[in-house]
């Protein structure tokens, strides 16, 4: 009997550097392609070689075009990728922004430590450069929503709408007859943006994500905690710094504020979108209104009602700006990214409130700011912190623990395994408890780098 090989190359163990690694006889295929975030142990791997013949893959398969999903893709042609690269058409156009933001912060990065001299390394060189990114976007192929596509004869792929971000779906390979489904990150039950996710029939072998596997996300009145936290920031002429991914999470923050205006809830405080890359996405919301719920008159209100920052001079002016205000800006983690700048400036005032938006991994700058550190190292510099710092968990793109059982509830028959991947060691500990308990099914926690055998 032919065996199939699954190496677990990312998001085993951890909540990023989503890759996993299917190989047999007759095909190659690595599902979703990401890089490493938060601590420096997980961060060096990324500028390791993948412990696999790289040029062998004959396929990627992208769930969704977050860095810990894509952010890879660069280095993989680097080192002798020539195969294709497979998703929705949101979810490319989404990669490709992604991609040529990441790969010009590397180049900045590298080139301030340069300049300043805090890098252990001489010279100090970006992961990869936005030329890296030109090659890589020449192997982007993408596919419809529902399209069976095959990859060889004896396997289909078929990616299915599941929320999360647009473009995002979960994928289905079919291999000799076996189901394995990728679920990539699952979406919440009710957005604010995106339609219900869809849900698998069948899984012989299911690949679930764990971020929340552990809990619920809080029932919290959103509305009255930024309502709040703006008249906060009115009354002590303040700012209110909200660090936001810039696919789904900073469209979902706008299209909160201009709800609370539109109902009189909040004044007209200027509203600043500091994120070049998060207003290139707002173009495929409008390129792809079928992936969403806003109409085109809700989009353009939404639109009208903030600046779109995005030069670094107009970031200095909304700074000196002494109006108060709210500041939206990359990134969600304070792992990079505009946000940094507008921290480093007016974290130190107890006017500025720094609003945490979701899921925080460990290490990360977010992570620390939630746990009261009172400095943070940016740009090879320790910076004061006395700004106020609040946390909304429910506006999270990941559906909470009830929503991912709920999720998996339509297959139906009894995965011969369920692989629990993309969450940290203990949450997925818990969700295995709860998967066991309701369902009755054998759960298994992947190490990094592991492999697996399937037959089939």
């Amino acid at each position: 009997m032919e065996k199939l090989q699954v190496q677990f190359l990312g998001g085993s163990g951890t909540v990023t550097g989503s890759k996993f690694y299917l190989h047999s006889e007759e095909i190659k295929i690595l599902v979703d392609c990401g890089v490493f975030q938060g601590t420096k142990e997980l961060r060096k791997q990324n500028w390791e070689p993948l412990p696999i013949k790289v040029d062998e893959v004959d396929f990627v398969v992208l769930t969704h075009g977050h860095l810990d999903h894509c952010g890879y893709l660069p280095l993989l042609v680097k080192q002798g990728f020539r195969g294709n690269i497979i998703g929705t058409a949101p979810t490319l156009e989404i990669a490709k922004i992604i991609l040529e933001d990441s790969a010009k912060i590397h180049e900045e990065e590298a080139e301030r430590a340069n300049a300043e001299g805090y890098s252990k390394h001489d010279p100090a060189l970006p992961l990869y450069t936005q030329e890296d990114v030109v090659r890589t976007l020449k192997f982007f192929k993408s596919i419809e929503e529902g399209e069976i596509v095959m990859l060889s004869p004896q396997c289909t792929a078929c990616f299915k709408y599941n929320g999360h971000i647009i473009g995002s779906s979960f994928i289905e390979i079919v291999l000799h007859g076996k189901v394995l489904v990728f679920s990539g990150d699952v979406g919440r039950e009710a957005d604010h943006l995106l339609h219900l996710p869809k849900r698998p029939k069948w899984a012989d072998y299911l690949f679930v994500e764990s971020t929340y596997g552990d809990k619920d996300h809080p029932d919290e009145d959103v509305e009255g905690i930024v309502q709040d936290l703006v008249d906060q920031t009115v009354r002590e002429r303040g700012t209110l710094i909200i660090p936001s991914f810039a696919v789904e999470r900073l469209q979902s923050l706008m299209y909160l504020l201009w709800k609370l205006y539109d109902k009189n809830k909040i004044p007209n405080i200027p509203i600043f979108v500091d994120s070049p890359m998060g207003i290139n996405v707002l173009e495929v919301f409008e390129r792809y209104p079928d992936w969403h719920k806003l109409d085109t008159h809700e989009y353009q209100n939404m639109c009208n009602h903030v600046t779109l920052v995005s030069s670094y001079r107009e970031t200095w002016e909304t700074i000196d700006d002494p109006r108060p205000k709210i500041v939206i800006a990359g990134s969600g983690m304070v792992t990079g990214g505009r946000v940094l700048t507008y921290i480093k400036q007016l974290a130190e005032r107890k006017s500025t409130t720094i609003l945490l938006v979701g899921f925080q991994a460990e290490e990360t700058r977010g992570r620390k700011l939630l746990e009261g550190a009172k400095e943070l190292k940016m740009f090879g510099k320790y910076i004061p912190i006395k700004a106020k710092v609040a946390h909304l968990e429910s506006l999270s793109a990941h559906a909470g623990q009830s929503e991912l059982l709920s999720w998996m509830g339509d297959i139906k028959n009894v995965p011969e395994k369920v692989f629990l991947v993309h969450g940290e060691k203990e949450t997925m500990g818990i969700y295995k408890d709860k998967i066991y308990e309701k369902y009755r099914w054998n759960c298994h926690i992947p190490e990094l780098y592991e492999i697996v055998e399937i037959p089939i």
